[in-house]
């Protein structure tokens, strides 16, 4: 049986699913109190940082340090005790891990806030951020209480994709303000704005997700071979080239780098895994390099960022060549002052990167303070959500739970290396947040989402099979 078999094993069961050593047999203990333990240590971790970041920076404790742990301390605790009622036999680490890279965003949000050197547009955001999240958490409770099986989602399959549609290309009718900085991928009314690619991200997978469930055969159907790979035939090349064109039409018209790559990325892992044919993700690399070469060559927005990534210190020449930034090249250098131990919370300088350091760049300023060891950290935990959600994929006994498992936990670590691959210089900065640590609110309640969805279908496949009902003893004659 392959890792992620979509063959649909309910009625495989003698007591439990075979070879599988994640579904625990009547009566096993479902790690909640584990899940208890480790909130508490993701709550009290964040106001350590809390209270070192207020000594460092004014020598006493921050006045507001017992109102924010309690106030994260409270919504946690919400949180878990509805994952005893809804979802008992979830994973017992998503929901402490979330809520730890949370809190640290918060943190250095507010770390920043206390600088008083950013620009003018750049707002105090740690508070606004604290709503934020807690509005992410209710999202979360909201998704516990009312999905009662993940598979309902499957019956909106077709309609996931055109909610979807409408999402990713309604920013395109809404005016740019000058903090997009190029880029339309918000909706502004007013004071409020939103940034559907993020919730967009979601609900793509779950069409994503019940389209491949339905179609996987077909797919995985060979032509022809060709220098070792098996070749997809014509018509079934369809579906790849409908979303690479829906990818470079994001581009095009909303200069959005990131989130083409994204959804892109996210369709071509989501067909290998279906069909097992690694001639998708060969197609899939070379169709996205090949659209981002053409789009490169007459968008403008997108140009100035591979050129800052080619030369990341252009920016600092005398004078600086037209199409640079100097952001790429500031925060390498707050990673190399960062070292390996870091500055130490709240000693850093990565205010100077400006309004960036509390978006995408915020990587740069966990790199200053906390060093490479800190961002090692940051990235074992992201690691480990992507490993908790691609493990739940595997013990799922639905091939539609599997696939969208699967998919959630790609967009996650897709969205994580777009991030950290443009801040660290690896790949073109794409502009999206990195998922709970930084400022953005659309982007927090969305992961919150997701997390949740993931735990729903971990409490699913994790959950004991009913035991077999004893046969009926034969009438005596």
């Amino acid at each position: 049986m392959s890792t992620f078999d979509l063959s649909n094993s309910d009625t495989d069961r003698r007591g439990a699913r075979r070879g599988n050593t994640t579904i625990t047999p009547q009566n096993a203990p479902n790690r909640r109190n584990t899940e208890l333990a480790m909130l508490g240590f993701a709550v009290v971790l964040p106001m350590f940082a809390y209270a070192n970041v207020g000594l460092a920076m004014d020598g006493s404790l921050p006045a507001g340090m017992l109102a924010y742990g309690l106030g994260m301390g409270t919504l946690a605790l919400i949180a878990h005790l509805l994952m005893r009622r809804f979802a008992p036999y979830a994973d017992p680490l998503l929901l402490p891990l979330a809520t730890l890279l949370n809190g640290l965003g918060l943190v250095m949000i507010w770390r920043l806030d206390k600088a008083g050197k950013l620009l003018a547009n750049n707002y105090p955001a740690a508070a606004n951020q604290l709503m934020w999240s807690g509005l992410g958490i209710a999202f979360f409770i909201g998704v516990m209480v009312l999905l009662k099986d993940h598979r309902i989602l499957q019956r909106y399959t077709y309609i996931s994709m055109a909610v979807a549609l409408v999402l990713l290309a309604a920013p395109a009718f809404f005016p740019a303000r000058a903090g997009d900085f190029g880029a339309k991928i918000w909706i502004h009314i007013g004071s409020f704005s939103i940034q559907p690619g993020e919730f967009a991200k979601i609900i793509l997978t779950v069409f994503f997700a019940g389209y491949l469930m339905v179609k996987r055969d077909a797919l995985a159907l060979a032509s022809r071979r060709f220098m070792g790979l098996y070749l997809p035939r014509g018509r079934d090349l369809g579906p790849i080239i409908v979303v690479w064109l829906l990818s470079i039409l994001i581009l095009v018209f909303e200069t959005d780098l990131g989130s083409s790559f994204l959804f892109f990325g996210l369709f071509v892992v989501m067909l290998y895994v279906a069909t097992e044919r690694t001639s998708w993700i060969v197609f899939g690399l070379v169709m996205s390099i090949g659209g981002a070469a053409v789009v490169a060559s007459v968008e403008s927005h997108v140009q100035t960022r591979i050129n800052s990534w080619l030369d990341p210190m252009a920016a600092f020449a005398d004078p600086p060549p037209p199409g640079t930034s100097e952001q790429i090249g500031q925060t390498l250098m707050a990673f190399g002052s960062g070292g390996v131990t870091g500055t130490g919370l709240g000693q850093g300088r990565s205010w100077l990167i400006q309004f960036a350091a509390k978006s995408d760049f915020i990587l740069g300023s966990f790199g200053e303070e906390l060093g490479l060891t800190g961002m090692m950290a940051v990235f074992l935990l992201y690691g480990l959500i992507v490993q908790r959600g691609l493990r739940t994929a595997v013990a799922a006994r639905d091939p539609f739970g599997k696939l969208l498992a699967v998919g959630l936990s790609s967009a996650f670590a897709l969205q994580v290396f777009v991030v950290a691959g443009g801040v660290t210089g690896l790949i073109p900065l794409t502009g999206m947040t990195m998922p709970f640590l930084a400022q953005g609110g659309s982007s927090v309640v969305a992961n919150w989402a997701l997390i949740a969805i993931l735990l729903k279908i971990s409490d699913s496949a994790r959950r004991p099979a009913a035991e077999p009902e004893p046969a009926a003893a034969p009438a005596s004659a």
